[in-house]
């Protein structure tokens, strides 16, 4: 049954998670990250997939530091909330929010016994990013859209586990010169781009594209059987 449980981080800040368990002995695990809309119901029904797929799932929330309990939708409000949140914790001292990943991390690991994914879609798709290349104990990572990964100093950082991203090419936040100069800048980097836009995953929002959803997802899937079992 899925569940909200408290994680306590390094410096003893506590914060919830959503963690699904499958039917049987863990595969492995994989941590979720969220937009920037909260763990809403999305991001729950995304943790609820992989854990039918074999996964212990977690899903950390990851605006907790700068307001608790976030959930939101997608109309323009939302994605001005959101921004403003998504901004907070950027801003915050380092490690910031990265510090509460490495405990989802930790968590995942020692629950499931086996290793661990992640996962993030927009700005936790940014941060999955820096988790594969600054946090311990990952064996895969997936980005989807990761908004800024492709900007700035992010394509040269250097990823201490496998990763494959997702990207659209219909994304306006992520202009698609970006993405091409992001493969030259991390050939080791599995990147797949779609006749997509951003946030094509999401079947909650206007943007959603099934065929590219389905397709990024077995991508994904397969992925992670050849990296966590």
């Amino acid at each position: 049954m899925p569940n909200f449980i408290d994680l306590t981080s390094a410096d003893g800040f506590v914060f919830p998670a959503y963690v699904v368990e499958p039917a049987g002995k863990p595969k492995g695990a994989v941590v979720v990250l969220q937009e920037i809309f909260g763990v809403n119901a999305h991001i729950r029904s995304v943790a609820d997939g992989y854990a039918a797929a074999g996964y212990l799932a977690v899903a950390p929330a990851t605006f907790h530091r700068v307001k608790p309990g976030v959930e939101m939708g997608y109309t323009e409000p939302d994605m001005n909330a959101g921004f403003a949140l998504k901004t907070a914790v950027e801003e915050l001292p380092s490690p910031g929010v990265l510090q509460d990943i490495q405990v989802a991390i930790n968590h995942a690991a020692k629950t499931s016994g086996g290793k661990v994914g992640i996962v993030g879609f927009c700005w936790g798709g940014l941060l999955t990013w820096r988790a594969a290349c600054t946090l311990s104990g990952l064996a895969a990572a997936v980005p989807y859209y990761g908004g800024g990964m492709t900007a700035g100093d992010e394509p040269s950082r250097q990823p201490a586990c496998p990763v494959m991203a997702h990207f659209g090419n219909q994304d306006h936040w992520i202009p698609l010169d970006t993405v091409e100069a992001f493969k030259k800048a991390q050939p080791g980097v599995e990147v797949h781009v779609y006749e997509a836009n951003h946030g094509f995953n999401c079947d909650q929002r206007g943007s959603f594209n099934e065929a590219a959803a389905k397709l990024a997802r077995q991508r994904t899937l397969d992925f992670f059987a050849k990296h966590l079992g």
